[in-house]
């Protein structure tokens, strides 16, 4: 059981834990994709996006600022110049020395990212324009898109299956692309295929933040109004109505309520409030409204969530899942889940929204830019692991060969047998040690530490003798272990005798008969 923290009460009186638990780092490894890269690769990720139809495309940063990708490569979407697919990561060099401010994907997929210069770069599907360059040709490689926003800083972007949108430091949005349902805001319904700015309503409007689901847009102003315009059939315009919405209109039902954020799923939307509430409409056939029912909704509808205020909504123009965190710290979800329909929020154990996306929506993609921050934090293991031979800490010298091997008692007693016993009344703070050289009893000492032994096979089989002596049983697998992944014709005559003195059969039987014989 972990321990309370005192002092901190919730509304209901009781103590309010505060965990390690609650304090995890994003774990990027949720996401099987992840599975392909080493521990190392996985550790230097500072940012990273999840995409493609099946989740099994990503792009990421490293702490050196350098731009990776990996996965199946539809329609060039990793933008290094081919379609092949691949399993280890490939440096997009085109990029290079380029910072993420903001990145979505579309169906195709397509890429639209946002360097923290205000600049954009596209690539990937393009059969509708949305790549905004112009032409309906693939785009293998990023594509810098200037017409129309040279004279532009460009702080969010937003990309429906086929459609973007951009959203300017000046409050201004942009959209291009495909438009059967006219979710580039241009009044018409023509494929637009360069960047064009959405005026109408938003004329004079100053934008604060855009989002899209699989064929309509929204923007929240900054007075709190919400603009919708494109495919409406399931009500996700929140208009109370299923025609759709050519250029942008205001959502009228949220009039005296301030809105901070949208997000959008492939057919619903959700509104976060500056009072913390939710409102959802649009498709529920999953019950991603969050209702308690399966009806689509074509007006703004509470979501009750619990008492907490809400700091973040979470949807995916890919998905039919919703997510959202309270001030508590508290994650939901509901919708879609792993082939569930959950029609009311589901309390669950995540630490963050972007960890159900990973575990639950289908794709397993990210719903966001994922940001990683270091964690510096030490664990148990980790700080254990730094003092072993620490003369600065030890309370206990032996000395082996000449040398010291500095350790600390209650550590010894805890983890060995052995020493438990020989160390119970023992206040002597130097140790000779005889029986065992300096590199099998420094070893030893450093197992203890550590749970892992580093060593030649030659030396491993000191260290075996060492463990059968002290009965740890572990240890002895893991010398076996060494010396069996180390027999060459060089060692092995030494190996076969540790073989034969010690019974380790399974390493006996690996070498050639000849020499057995």
């Amino acid at each position: 059981m972990e321990e309370e923290l005192p002092g901190f009460c919730g509304e209901s009186g009781q103590p309010v834990q505060a965990t390690l638990s609650s304090l995890k780092m994003l774990d990027v490894g949720k996401w099987p994709i992840f599975s392909l890269c080493s521990e190392e690769e996985l550790q230097s990720i500072r940012q990273a996006c999840v995409f493609g139809s099946a989740g099994n495309e990503v792009l990421y940063t490293t702490v050196n600022d350098e731009i990776f990708v990996l996965g199946t490569n539809c329609s060039g979407c990793l933008g290094v110049g081919d379609v092949q697919s691949t399993i280890e990561p490939r440096r997009l060099d085109s990029l290079t020395g380029k910072k993420i401010a903001s990145l979505g994907y579309g169906s195709g997929p397509h890429i639209v990212l946002a360097t923290t210069d205000g600049e954009v770069f596209t690539w990937g599907h393009n059969a509708y324009s949305q790549l905004g360059n112009g032409t309906t040709n693939h785009g293998l490689v990023p594509c810098h898109i200037s017409t129309n926003l040279s004279n532009k800083h460009v702080i969010e972007v937003a990309c429906g299956s086929y459609h973007s949108l951009v959203l300017t430091s000046d409050g201004e949005v942009f959209a291009w692309g495909y438009n059967n349902s006219g979710q580039v805001g241009s009044g018409s319904t023509a494929n637009q295929p360069i960047p064009r700015r959405v005026t109408g309503c938003l004329q004079n409007k100053v934008v604060m933040n855009i989002a899209c689901g699989q064929m309509c847009s929204m923007a929240v102003v900054d007075t709190g109004e919400v603009y919708v315009w494109g495919y409406n059939g399931n009500g996700q315009l929140g208009l109370g109505s299923s025609g759709n919405q050519p250029t942008p209109c205001r959502v009228a039902a949220l009039q005296g309520i301030r809105v901070q954020r949208v997000a959008c799923g492939y057919a619903h939307t959700l509104v976060l409030t500056d009072e913390g509430q939710v409102y959802a409409w649009g498709a529920n056939s999953y019950g991603q409204l969050g209702t308690g029912n399966k009806s689509n909704q074509s007006y703004p509808t509470p979501v009750v969530v619990e008492k907490d205020r809400i700091i973040e909504i979470a949807a995916c123009h890919s998905a039919h899942t919703s997510a959202a965190k309270t001030q508590g710290g508290h994650v939901y979800m509901w919708g879609q889940c792993r082939g569930q329909s959950v029609v009311l929020p589901h309390l669950t154990h995540f630490c963050c929204t972007d960890d159900v996306f990973a575990c639950f929506a289908t794709p397993a993609v990210t719903w966001r830019l994922l940001s990683v921050e270091p964690d510096d934090h030490l664990t148990v293991a980790e700080s254990l692991k730094r003092e072993f031979d620490n003369p600065d800490t030890a309370d206990l010298k032996f000395l082996v060969d000449g040398k010291y091997i500095y350790a600390h008692k209650v550590l010894l007693k805890i983890r060995c047998e052995h020493f438990r016993s020989s160390l119970e009344d023992s206040e002597d703070d130097i140790v000779e040690m005889s029986e065992f050289s300096y590199p099998v009893f420094r070893a030893f000492l450093e197992y203890l530490y550590t749970d892992n032994i580093s060593l030649s096979p030659e030396e491993a089989v000191g260290l075996l003798d060492l463990a059968t002596f002290y009965s740890e049983t572990r240890l002895k697998k893991l010398c076996q272990q060494t010396i069996k992944q180390g027999i060459c014709e060089e060692n092995a005559i030494a190996l076969l005798s540790a073989a034969v003195k010690y019974d380790a059969q399974s390493y006996h039987e690996r070498l050639p008969t000849s020499w057995t014989a």
